[in-house]
C-alpha cells in the first residue's frame, strides 16, 4: 500500500533470529570487525539491536570506489575519526582512488597513528599527486601489521617499529635500498616482508634480519638475504635470478615460479637457480619448472634435490608420467604434495602412465606423509597412483586425498581405496 510505513523487524522469542539478539555485545563487535565496513553496516537489518553497532566498531575498512562521489566518502570517514576522537583505533584499512584526496590520506593515517593502530593498510590509485606517509607512521608504537601500496616514503630520520610483524611494501614511489633497511633494521620482531614492484628501477636490497621469518619479492627486486630464522622465500624469477643467499635457516622452503624467455636464457637460468636450492629443504613449484631443471641441469636430477625433505609440485595431468624421475631425485623425501591442475594447453590429453621400474629410496627410508590434491576431473590412474603409495611405502604415515567426487562416485572411491593393500600398518588414510 501506498504511504504504509515499514515495520523495523524484531526478534520475538520464538523467532528463528532470536539467538541473533542474544549474542554479546563483545562478540558482535568482534564479528563486524572482521567484515568490511560496508557488510558491517548493512548488518543493522538482522536485528534492531545491530543497527547501530557497527559504529562502535574500532576499525575502518573501505574502498573509495563504493561511494557515490569523492564528498560522500570523505563525509564518511571524517565521521568515522569524528566519533572515535577518546578512543583507540585498531584496524584501518583504505583503498582511494580519488586525486584529491591525497592530502586527506595522509592526515588519515596521521591521525589512525595517533590512536594506537595496530593494522594499517593504505592504498592510493590517484592518478596525480603523491600521498607521502606522515613521519609519526615510522615511530608507532603500536603497528603490527603494515600494507602500503603506492604511497611515498620520506624522511625516514628515525625509524622504531617494535610492535611490527608484517611489512607488505607494494610499488612504493622510488623506493630505495636506504628505506628498505632503515625499515628492517628498525623492526625487531618483524616475521613477514613482502615488496612487490610493478616497474624496474633500483632492484637491488640487502636483507639482513634476525627474525624474519618468510621474504616475498617478485621479478624486479633482488635480494641479498641473511636471516638464519627464515622459513619460506618465495619469489617469481624471469631471466635471471633475483635472490642471493648468505644466511638461511636449517629448514627453509623456496617458493618458486620462473619464467622462460627463449631456451638460451632458460638454460642459463635454470643453472644459476640450481646452485642455490640444494640450501633449501623444502620446495614448491610446478612440474612445468621441474621439467625444465631435469632438461638442463647437469650431470642429473639425482644430485640436485638430495637432501630436499618437503616437496609441495602443481602436476598438469600431463607431466604426471615424470612423478618417478622426481622421487628418484628426492632421496630423503618426507612429505609430497601433489596438486593437480588443468593443463596449460588446454588440450584434451591423453591418460598418463606412470612407470615405476624401481622403488624410489624415499619411500622406503624417509616418505611419511602424501597429499594428493586434484583440482581437475578424475583421471584413470587415480587409484592406482594411490595404489602405489599404500603398496611400497613402509614408514608411510598418513595419506590424505582431498578430491571432487559426486555423491555416488565418492562411495565408489571410498569402496576401492578401503580395499587396496597397505605397507604400513600405522598409516591413516584421510578422504576429504
Amino acid at each position: 500500500m501506498v504511504g504504509r510505513k515499514r515495520k523495523t523487524k524484531t526478534c520475538d522469542k520464538g523467532s528463528k533470529r532470536s539467538w541473533i539478539c542474544q549474542l554479546p555485545d563483545v562478540l558482535i563487535s568482534g564479528i563486524l570487525a572482521r567484515v568490511p565496513t560496508k557488510i558491517a553496516v548493512r548488518t543493522g537489518v538482522l536485528s534492531k539491536t545491530w543497527i547501530n553497532h557497527w559504529k562502535n566498531v574500532r576499525g575502518l575498512d573501505l574502498e573509495s570506489f563504493e561511494f557515490s562521489d569523492m564528498d560522500t566518502f570523505v563525509s564518511f570517514v571524517r565521521s568515522f575519526f569524528d566519533s572515535h576522537r577518546e578512543s583507540t583505533i585498531d584496524k584501518i584499512r583504505l583503498s582511494v582512488h580519488y586525486s584529491d584526496c591525497h592530502s586527506l590520506l595522509t592526515q588519515w593515517t596521521d591521525i589512525a597513528i595517533r590512536r594506537r593502530i595496530q593494522h594499517l593498510d593504505v592504498c592510493y590509485y590517484g592518478t596525480c599527486c603523491d600521498v607521502t606517509m606522515p613521519v609519526s607512521l615510522y615511530t608507532c608504537k603500536t603497528l603490527v601489521h603494515l600494507r602500503l601500496c603506492w604511497v611515498v616514503l620520506a624522511n625516514l630520520e628515525v625509524v622504531s617499529l617494535p610492535c611490527l610483524k608484517t611489512m607488505h611494501l607494494e610499488c612504493i614511489r622510488d623506493l630505495t635500498e636506504p628505506t628498505v633497511e632503515k625499515l628492517i633494521s628498525g623492526s625487531p620482531v618483524l616475521e613477514d616482508l613482502i615488496i612487490i614492484r610493478r616497474t624496474s628501477g633500483e632492484r637491488f636490497i640487502q636483507v639482513r634480519s634476525n627474525t624474519l621469518k618468510r621474504i616475498h619479492i617478485d621479478t624486479y627486486t633482488e635480494v641479498e638475504i641473511d636471516a638464519p630464522l627464515l622459513e619460506c622465500l618465495r619469489t617469481t624469477v624471469y631471466l635471471e635470478k633475483n635472490f642471493m643467499i648468505i644466511n638461511l635457516g636449517c629448514s627453509t622452503t623456496l617458493d618458486i615460479d620462473m619464467v622462460f624467455p627463449d631456451v638460451t636464457c632458460t638454460k642459463l637460468l635454470i643453472c644459476d637457480t640450481l646452485t642455490d636450492i640444494p640450501r633449501f629443504r623444502g620446495l614448491v613449484t610446478s612440474s612445468y619448472i621441474l621439467k625444465n631443471i631435469f632438461l638442463h641441469s647437469e650431470p642429473g636430477p639425482l644430485l640436485q634435490f638430495r637432501d630436499l625433505s618437503r616437496l609441495h609440485v602443481k602436476f598438469s595431468k600431463s607431466d604426471l608420467e615424470m612423478l618417478p624421475a622426481i622421487l628418484e631425485s628426492c632421496p630423503k623425501l618426507q612429505s609430497l604434495i601433489l596438486e593437480l591442475i588443468k593443463d596449460p594447453s588446454y588440450k584434451k590429453n591423453r591418460e598418463p602412465k606412470l612407470m615405476f621400474s624401481t622403488v624410489p629410496p624415499c619411500l622406503v627410508s624417509s616418505l611419511k606423509v602424501v597429499e594428493l590434491k586434484r583440482l581437475i576431473p578424475r583421471y584413470e590412474g587415480e587409484v592406482e597412483l594411490v595404489r602405489y603409495f599404500l603398496k611400497n611405502s613402509p614408514i608411510l604415515e598418513k595419506l590424505r586425498l582431498d578430491t571432487y567426487y559426486t555423491k555416488k562416485g565418492m562411495r565408489d572411491f571410498l569402496k576401492e581405496v578401503v580395499a587396496l593393500p597397505r605397507c604400513s600398518s600405522a598409516c591413516e588414510v584421510i578422504v576429504l
